[in-house]
C-alpha cells in the first residue's frame, strides 16, 4: 500500500535512519551527531502538536519524509514556517520528495500559514531543483553560516508564497488537530501521491 500521511511515534527509527547518515556524511544538516532514536521520536511528536510531519511510506516501507517547522519565535511570524524534506538514498529521482512537498504545502494552505521557507547548504543541486520545481523563488545566501568537516558553508534561502488574498485583518493558524476534520483533509493529505514514479 502507499500513502502519504502524518507520521506517528512508530516512524522514528525508519524517518532516523533516512536522516543519521545525512548528518554523518554531508554537511546538509547543520547538526554534527545524529539524535537518538528517543530524541527523534520527541521531535516527531513535538512538531505534530502544532503542524504536520508526513511520512511517504510504500509497502511498510518510509521512503521519506518531510514536515514544517516554526520560522521564527516571536508572534509576528506566526503565519510563516520553515520546510524539510528527507528521501531515502535509495529512493530518490523516484519524486517522493515532490510528493512530499506538494501534500506538505497544501497542508500548511488549509491551517492558513502563509510563507514557507527554506533553507539549503549549498551546493545542492538536487535540493534547489527540488525547492523551485514546487514553486519556491530564492530569496537571498547566508555566506559562510556554518562550520561543518572543517569548512565553512552558505545556506541559500527559497520562500513560497502560500495564500493569495494579503488583505487584513488575518486569523492566526490552525493547530493542525482542528483541520484533520474538515472535509478537504484527505484529499490534500493525498494530493502528492499520484506524483510518485513507484
Amino acid at each position: 500500500m502507499n500513502a502519504i500521511r502524518l507520521a506517528n511515534e512508530g516512524d522514528a527509527q525508519q524517518c532516523l535512519s533516512i536522516y543519521a547518515p545525512i548528518v554523518r556524511e554531508t554537511p546538509i544538516s547543520f547538526e554534527l551527531t545524529p539524535p537518538t532514536e528517543e530524541e527523534f521520536r520527541q521531535r516527531i511528536l513535538s512538531n505534530l502538536e502544532q503542524m504536520p510531519w508526513l511520512v511517504c511510506e510504500i509497502d511498510g516501507e518510509v521512503w521519506g519524509y518531510a514536515y514544517a517547522s516554526k520560522h521564527r519565535q516571536r508572534a509576528a511570524y506566526q503565519w510563516s514556517v520553515e520546510s524539510s524534506v528527507y528521501v531515502n538514498a535509495a529512493y530518490r529521482r523516484k519524486r517522493v520528495g515532490k510528493a512530499l512537498y506538494t501534500s506538505l504545502m497544501k497542508l500548511l494552505q488549509l491551517q492558513g500559514f502563509y510563507n514557507v521557507y527554506a533553507g539549503v547548504t549549498l551546493p545542492n543541486p538536487a535540493s534547489v531543483a527540488l525547492h523551485e520545481a514546487v514553486g519556491f523563488v530564492p530569496v537571498g545566501v547566508y555566506r559562510l553560516t556554518g562550520y561543518k568537516f572543517g569548512t565553512w558553508h552558505d545556506v541559500g534561502w527559497w520562500q513560497l508564497s502560500l495564500q493569495r488574498d494579503r488583505a487584513s485583518p488575518v486569523q492566526p493558524p490552525l493547530l493542525l488537530n482542528e483541520v484533520q476534520n474538515s472535509a478537504h483533509w484527505q484529499k490534500v493529505l493525498s494530493s502528492g501521491l499520484s506524483l510518485l514514479q513507484v
